[in-house]
């Protein structure tokens, strides 16, 4: 199986779309800017519904199953910001929703896929980390006969989460490179799709935490590799990367940046100090790597894809309480 999104695709999710999710702002960041020594624009995904990109794949996803497929109900595995999206479309279709969270998705998280999904959506905490939830939904499918959604492997999945660069090239035009955060890699193939079909010359990046290595690691090896983890504040970006994804990717994709989690909180801080904006880890990513100059970015015009902004309250405090009076552009190397 192949997935190949094409900008058709992604043209096609942005119609059914229209008026079900918000439109989001691409705002110019003069803090950021200064920084850097780039014009930098942030698209602000955390202000999205369910305050992340991710309801926008799987609402263009639910709505394209066929009537079997949601009587079966379905079943799907996420870090969280996914499930939050599913949990919508499960409420309003009136279709039952396993959804099947690690141990690290945040309590937010959990407590908001609840109250999106209310009696529609049964929730179950499995294991530690990302496989372990998807080894579990991967046993219901199979027992159970229930749908899988996936998070990312999928062509509705990755064609909704697309639109968002739709949205971002309609507003500026002229971008030169666009960050986004890079995890299974359903997002940054929409991402990829729409902004290259649009603008050919454009670069993406891909942004993670040094504490998830499967993306470099599959670069270095030409293939998708088993990898080990540790915890990160990144939670949404836990997980290996998709081998399908990856072969859509590997030829298009013009670089990795890797964040410590250091360089993650303090670019929290950064964002909440300047923009007075609550982002999540994942999200952090790439105001890290755009701050740490270790990409040559210079005079360049720069999209920021802000993913999302669930994190716990208390840990958001911790960190700002760490990472809130250090410097700027220093403080995310």
């Amino acid at each position: 199986m192949k997935i190949e999104p094409r900008l058709i695709d992604v043209l096609r999710a942005a119609r059914f779309l229209r008026g079900r999710i918000y439109r989001t702002p691409l705002e110019y960041s003069y803090p950021l800017s200064e920084a850097c020594g780039a014009s930098v624009y942030v698209k602000w995904e955390n202000r999205q519904k369910c305050r992340s990109f991710k309801i926008r794949g799987a609402l263009n996803k639910m709505f394209s199953l066929s009537e079997a497929e949601r009587a079966r109900g379905v079943v799907t595995a996420s870090s969280g910001n996914h499930a939050q999206g599913l949990a919508t479309a499960a409420r309003i279709l009136e279709t039952r929703a396993v959804i099947c969270v690690p141990g690290a998705c945040p309590e937010t998280k959990r407590q908001a896929i609840r109250n999106y999904g209310g009696p529609f959506v049964d929730l179950r905490v499995v294991g530690a980390v990302y496989d372990d939830a998807e080894a579990e939904s991967f046993r219901l499918r199979d027992e159970e006969g229930l749908t899988y959604v996936s998070a990312f492997e999928d062509l509705q999945i990755v064609s909704g989460q697309g639109t968002l660069a739709l949205e971002m090239l309609e507003d500026e035009p002229d971008l030169d490179v666009i960050l986004c955060p890079i995890s299974g890699g359903g997002l940054i193939s929409g991402v990829t799709a729409a902004a290259k079909g649009l603008s050919p010359s454009i670069g993406i990046y891909g942004t993670h935490a040094e504490a998830n290595p499967s993306w470099p690691e599959a670069f270095r090896a030409g293939k998708v590799l088993p990898v080990s983890e540790k915890e990160t504040v990144a939670d949404a970006l836990c997980g290996g990367a998709s081998p399908l994804l990856f072969e859509y990717l590997k030829d298009r994709l013009d670089g990795l940046a890797a964040a410590s989690e250091e360089a993650l909180e303090s670019a929290m801080a950064f964002v909440h100090r300047h923009h007075h904006e609550v982002i999540e880890g994942g999200a952090a990513t790439v105001v890290a790597a755009l701050l740490s100059g270790r990409l040559d970015l210079a005079g360049k015009k720069v999209g920021l894809v802000i993913s999302g902004g669930n994190v716990d309250d208390d840990r958001l405090v911790e960190i700002l309480l760490r990472r809130g009076g250090k410097g700027q552009g220093g403080s995310a190397r």
